[in-house]
């Protein structure tokens, strides 16, 4: 049964309106009141959604336009919003309007009441969702991945056109770009006194290899995070190989050649891919999601009672004529003092730039430059450029090690994954107010769902 819930005046919202005038139940917002931007959350099914929500924006509205189907999924987004607005330090001040029903994308389409749409959440329908949002004139903010298959990137194709005939702006929360080691790597490399020119590797010895390795169970602002038991069905989800590598390929593309368009028919060459099955039991899938028995639609991926997701991939490419490669690895539980770890490397003439993240590092990533050339001329150079970076960074240090240098970063730098995502929002809002993305964005988010989806397409052969 459809549902029409009033207004969510979340605890402590009334009273911390920053800035706002504050207003009577039910009258209406003054033009003076009035943000240029609303959002509209559709299905927020993953904990991502939340977390674009933990920060305040100037430019946005704090009416929340929320259009979902009944259940758990909704409910625990509205919970985490909650608790942004609760929290003693820096409360946030959502106030969420909620529809509930089986119609919930038709209802949002009707009544547009924001002009951008959020998405992140089951990701069988999202590219749908995308497509029919900028086919209403409506800008939109995807989680990614946003398109799991072959099918779906050309929906993804036709949305982009969509969205530029209906001049509105589509675009994914990359938040990798945001993590400083990540954005480090991509400054020194194009600096050719430190790095010098990007090699071309070879299938063997690949010029740009990321790895990334993810657990299902872990915490999130603190809290043991619970995930819906739809994250596990590869048709809902997606593969492993179409969605943390989405963020992968990103940095393959976004550090290699910045700012610079990518054409994925004739800059990119698939050269193989292969796909594995994380194994859960089912005491940890009801750890993870709370519930006591698989749902049917898991029972394709069982093998007796164990559940396989196939939440592993890697793939091996060139891009612009520069070997790369990308995996993925699920586990189910970090060791104790760990999580999630990242390693990246690009292999220039004179240095190759280095992010580790394991034992070492206590399991924070590091960038490291370790040259070609021992020399002192290089040393030299190396300091005179890292001054520029220092402009751009200031307190960023060079540490001398025995294989090179240890690039050191002020604490201040490492805000979290979590607060990346206010980060990219408010790079997307920079885009809406000058109507446009940059040139490349376009043209390099479809290169990379389509490297991510022909790569899924090839390990299935």
């Amino acid at each position: 049964m459809r549902k029409e819930i009033l207004t969510i005046a979340l605890l402590g919202a009334m009273t911390l309106n920053q800035g706002c005038n504050s207003k009577k139940e039910g009258e209406e917002k003054s033009a003076e009141d009035k943000k240029p931007l609303s959002l509209i959350m559709v299905e927020p099914g993953h904990f991502h959604a939340a977390l674009v929500q933990k920060s305040m924006y100037p430019d946005v509205d704090s009416v929340v336009h929320v259009y979902a189907s009944e259940g758990p999924d909704v409910k625990a987004y509205l919970d985490k919003v909650e608790k942004y607005n609760a929290r003693p330090d820096d409360p946030t001040h959502w106030k969420e309007e909620v529809y509930t029903g089986t119609d919930f994308l038709q209802k949002m389409l009707s009544d547009k009441k924001g002009n951008v749409v959020v998405l992140a959440g089951n990701n069988q329908k999202k590219t749908d969702y995308i497509k029919q949002s900028v086919d209403a004139g409506l800008n939109v903010l995807a989680d990614k991945p946003m398109a799991i298959d072959a099918a779906g990137f050309e929906k993804l194709k036709a949305a982009f056109e969509s969205a530029e005939k209906n001049k509105v702006l589509l675009y994914d929360i990359m938040t990798e770009r945001y993590e400083i080691t990540n954005a480090l790597q991509r400054e020194l490399a194009a600096l050719p006194q430190i790095f010098g020119e990007l090699q071309k590797g070879t299938p063997q010895d690949p010029a740009i290899s990321k790895e990334s390795v993810h657990h299902f169970f872990k915490y999130i602002s603190g809290e043991a995070l619970v995930r819906p038991t739809w994250f596990f069905d590869v048709k809902q989800q997606g593969e492993g190989m179409v969605d943390v590598t989405t963020h992968l390929v990103d940095l393959v593309q976004w550090s290699a050649f910045p700012n610079e368009s990518i054409n994925y028919e004739k800059d990119v060459k698939i050269l193989n891919a292969k796909r594995t099955a994380t194994h859960l039991t089912p005491s940890q899938f009801k750890l993870v999601t709370k519930t006591d028995k698989y749902p049917d639609f898991l029972s394709k991926d069982l093998k007796d009672s164990t559940l396989n997701v196939y939440s592993n991939g890697e793939m091996n490419y060139t891009l612009k004529g520069v070997h790369a490669k990308v995996s993925v690895l699920w586990n189910f539980q970090a060791p104790e003092g760990t999580g999630d770890t990242h390693y990246s490397v690009m292999k220039g003439s004179k240095a190759n730039l280095i992010i580790r993240q394991g034992k070492d590092q206590n399991y924070k990533p590091v960038l490291y430059i370790e040259p070609t050339d021992k020399g002192d001329r290089y040393a030299e150079g190396l300091a005179a450029a890292f001054k520029r970076v220092q402009g751009e960074y200031p307190g960023i240090e060079l540490k001398k090690i025995g294989t090179g240098w240890e690039v050191v970063v002020p604490k201040k730098y490492d805000n979290g994954h979590e607060a990346h995502f206010a980060q990219v929002a408010n790079k997307y809002m920079e885009y809406l107010k000058v109507g446009k993305l940059p040139a490349w964005e376009v043209p390099n988010m479809l290169a990379k769902y389509w490297i991510t989806t022909e790569a899924l397409k090839r390990a299935k052969e």
